[in-house]
């Protein structure tokens, strides 16, 4: 089977979407990996590996795939531990790029708009972190990003499920509250609510 473009990269599914990681060596991106997949199981979504440090990629009916190496499949260097064991995945669509600055290195401030990459022919969101910043703090970024596309993919504005549920929550309370015209009514009605 062709795999396709053979890049220096690792590949990790968080949530519904593929993250393809790239940097120079040692610029974090196993690290950033594992922290995704940390974060993906510590907020009960689906988290597993695609492939470390050399990944294929290959343009399939208007998507970009990201394959790991068969022979490698669940194996990820932790540096300063060694090689260790992971859930993984053969192949994933990938959603978004992230380029890792490297060490001594950083990117500006503010990118250029829209921060994109071309793999394959094909445009895709790009997000540029600093390899200096904690692999927790760019997991942290990866999910706000990966949060940001799926909204605007679904033509939304960018609020989380979380933010409508509160938003409508509050407007229950609202209205709730606002039938009784004591204070006290209100307040003890308010903490039946809960």
């Amino acid at each position: 089977m062709d795999l396709g473009q053979g890049l220096h990269g690792t590949a990790v599914i968080f949530g519904e979407n593929c993250v393809l990681i790239t940097g120079t060596s040692g610029a974090g991106k196993s690290a950033l990996a594992l922290a995704l997949i940390a974060l993906a199981k510590a907020t009960c979504r689906f988290g597993a590996l695609v492939g470390d440090d050399r990944v294929w990629v290959r343009a399939a009916k208007g998507r970009i795939v990201a394959f790991g190496a068969p022979h490698m499949a669940g194996l990820i260097e932790r540096r300063a531990v060694g090689v260790q064991s992971t859930p993984s995945e053969p192949a994933a669509v990938i959603s978004l790029v992230v380029a890792l600055s490297g060490r001594n290195h950083s990117w500006p401030r503010w990118p250029d708009e829209p921060d994109a990459c071309v793999i394959e022919g094909m445009t895709l969101p790009r997000l540029a972190l600093n390899s200096a910043v904690s692999a927790l703090d760019c997991a942290i970024s990866v999910d706000e990003r990966l949060a940001l596309i799926s909204a605007r993919r679904a033509g939304r504005n960018g609020n989380s499920l979380e933010q409508c549920a509160a938003v409508h929550k509050n407007r229950l309370c609202r209205d709730f509250v606002d039938g009784f015209s004591d204070a006290k009514a209100r307040a003890g009605r308010v903490m039946d609510i809960r």
